[in-house]
């Protein structure tokens, strides 16, 4: 019986050893895991696309409108802004310089870039235009009333899919209709290509109000047919100087003569 046995140990012994190499080799055999699925094209941001297409829209409106401008502490200006079939464009301002003192109006023109003083409580004269360089130039901070941007230069910023832009939809402002965008810029330059707001249109491209920190733009009535053209307010002035929109220093009265001095 002794003699029966041993031969059964040394049998087993070598199946034992290969059991586990059977098995490394039947997993090795297996198939490579799948790559995961293809999650197909990227999805679009649908309200940045609607925008950009109202902003196109805009770009190809040309009217005559009538906007209320609204600012914190201050009365309520009309403006008038024109859309010319020829592409250029005018914007006049009420209290748009000096302190609100003189009404300006701002246009560009196959001529150039303007800024036209008008005939108000800080400019007796008769109205004149200061050539303030080509017409895609930027208008100088110091005499820039800024509220012309989102009727025209920002529109290229609203079309443009590349810029840093974040857009939702939002609720309109008080008093505006149309469809309504808020603006955010993603960048973190601290030149914004825009001021961050609300943007409202019609469904034709008509701007129908603009709500930033600087305040509130909103469409008084059905635009206008457009002109042909621009005309400037007034005669061009080589040698004169634009306006500033902040109101000139106080003159100090030390610097005055004193009584009694020659």
């Amino acid at each position: 019986m002794p003699a029966l046995i041993r031969p059964t140990g040394r049998v087993l012994g070598p199946l034992v050893f290969a059991l586990p190499l059977l098995v490394v080799a039947c997993s090795g055999a297996q198939p490579p895991t799948p790559p995961p699925a293809d999650p197909g094209p990227i999805e679009v941001d649908a309200a940045r696309e609607e925008l950009a297409a109202l902003a196109a829209a805009a770009q190809d409106r040309h009217l005559v409108a009538q906007y209320v401008y609204s600012q914190a502490d201050q009365p309520d200006r009309t403006l008038v802004f024109t859309s010319a079939n020829d592409g250029s464009w005018r914007v006049d301002v009420p209290a748009g310089a000096l302190g609100g003192t003189v009404d300006v109006s701002m246009a560009s023109t196959t001529d150039g870039l303007f800024q036209c003083a008008l005939p108000s409580a800080g400019h007796a004269e008769s109205a004149r235009c200061v050539r303030l360089g080509d017409r895609d130039d930027a208008i100088p901070r110091r005499s820039d009333p800024r509220v012309q941007h989102p009727l025209t230069d920002w529109l290229d910023v609203l079309t443009d899919r590349r810029a840093p832009l974040a857009v939702a939809l939002a609720s309109a402002p008080e008093g505006v209709t149309g469809t309504c965008y808020s603006v955010d810029s993603t960048s973190a330059s601290l030149n914004a290509p825009l001021d961050v707001g609300i943007y409202c249109y019609d469904r034709d491209g008509t701007p129908t109000g603009v709500r930033t920190q600087a305040g509130t733009l909103r469409l008084a009535a059905p635009p206008g047919p457009a002109p042909a053209t621009v005309q400037l307010a007034g005669p061009v002035v080589a040698d004169a100087e634009p306006l500033d929109t902040a109101a000139p220093p106080t003159p100090d009265p030390s610097d005055s003569p004193s009584a009694g001095t020659s």
